[in-house]
């Protein structure tokens, strides 16, 4: 009898042991399925990760840089296309010209090369067009081709996407606003939005670009401009004194820095702002050159008594840039005690809009540039030349052995 009462508790205890056992092992398993790295769980998606680029080290700027600057505009595209960089950069080296403007922040809002900033790689703003930044600047310095780097400050359609309550909203939808070709805009007085830029401007200096160029540093002006509502811009500050304000803000951040800046044409004989703020003699102490955009087909109908301003380029250039000049000028007398630095530097059209371009109307444009510079060769910082699909009229420049020595009067290259 006891040796059956021992054997019952044995068996018992037995089986206690293997449920505990069998407990015990369970939620090691149940633990362990848990944290199985085979296991689908739901997690939050990882930020977009931008493949960092093999690159040389970053270049220094040209020791001699040219005093007049002969430039044309080429895309971040076409910077990154071998076959499109060798034409600009045979171009180049065959007439005149002397420099290049690329795109590095172009409308759409993108960083267009491998760049290490933070937040842009944060926003999904980085498409790598110009996959070795430090070796184009390289390839352009060994060639003596001074390099600027383009950003488009306040149209940006990255930002707006990533950051919605500083860029420009519709008062009728709240949706963000858009301009008639449907781009999206930052609000002009976000400090925001001008560190974001100034960070994309020192990042390019101090990979060996030679000169930061700021473009759509102004408030919008394409579209339903009544139905803009700014979230940072009080709408009481005056947009000239706002931008006046991202002007020294730019400097003070960059002060050694060689920078230019892209205004309409009209802010050489216009000195009301044009709605959209930008002011010259607000805007020159704190660049190294100022760039009008003085396309003749920009001009309105009956503008200096012209019809069509696009057919007559020598005098809508003479024009504005005589009234440029005066302007400079003057501002130097005003503080003659500060001697002025900055040298102008206008964009001339080479694309057919309004009349055909041939090379007679784009030399008529350089011409009438230096023909307005020629009592003051101390504003004359050369001047740029643009065609958005960054073909060029050879037949309109000089051949590079002749380039400084002829007047622009002599016959172009045919």
């Amino acid at each position: 009898m006891r040796v059956r009462s021992v054997t019952i508790v044995l068996v018992f205890g037995l089986i206690g042991l293997g449920l505990f056992l069998f407990s015990s092992r369970s939620n090691d398993i149940l633990i362990s399925v848990s944290e199985d790295p085979g296991v689908e769980k739901k997690v939050a998606p990882a930020p977009p990760v931008v493949p960092k680029i093999s690159d040389i080290e970053p270049q220094k700027p040209l020791s001699f840089p040219p005093d007049k600057i002969k430039a044309i505009y080429a895309t971040s595209w076409s910077a990154g296309s071998e076959k499109k960089l060798k034409y600009l950069i045979d171009l180049i080296k065959e007439t005149e010209l002397n420099a290049v403007v690329i795109d590095v922040k172009d409308f759409s809002g993108y960083l267009t090369y491998n760049s290490e900033l933070e937040l842009p790689k944060k926003y999904n703003a980085v498409e790598i067009r110009i996959p070795q930044l430090n070796k184009l600047v390289k390839r352009l310095h060994d060639e003596n081709i001074y390099v600027i780097g383009r950003i488009s400050v306040f149209q940006d359609q990255r930002l707006a996407l990533a950051r919605p309550e500083i860029a420009l909203y519709s008062s009728s939808t709240g949706e963000t606003w858009k301009d008639r070709k449907g781009l999206t805009w930052m609000d002009t007085a976000s400090t925001e939005v001008w560190d974001y830029n100034i960070a994309v401007a020192k990042e390019i200096l101090s990979r060996g670009f030679d000169e930061a160029n700021f473009d759509y540093i102004r408030f919008a002006s394409d579209g339903d401009l009544n139905d803009i509502k700014h979230p940072i811009w009080d709408e009481k500050t005056l947009k000239t004194r706002v931008v006046k304000d991202f002007f020294e803000y730019v400097r003070f951040k960059i002060p050694d820095g060689r920078l230019s800046a892209d205004l309409f044409g009209l802010v050489t004989v216009n000195k009301d702002g044009l709605g959209i703020g930008q002011h010259l003699e607000f805007a020159s102490p704190n660049f190294d050159a100022l760039a009008p955009m003085t396309y003749p087909s920009h001009y309105f109908p009956g503008f200096i008594g012209f019809e069509n301003p696009a057919d007559h380029p020598y005098e809508i250039i003479k024009y504005s840039m005589d009234a440029a000049v005066k302007r400079m000028v003057d501002l130097q007398a005003a503080a003659s005690t500060t001697p002025m630095t900055t040298k102008l530097r206008p964009w001339f059209q080479d694309f057919n809009l309004g009349a055909n371009y041939d090379a007679e109307k784009v030399r008529a444009q350089i011409k009438a540039w230096e023909d307005a510079v020629a009592g003051h060769p101390e504003l004359d910082g050369g001047w740029m030349l643009w065609n958005p699909s960054n073909i060029y009229t050879r037949a309109a420049l000089l051949p590079e052995n002749l380039a400084t020595i002829a007047p622009a009067s002599l016959t172009p290259n045919p």
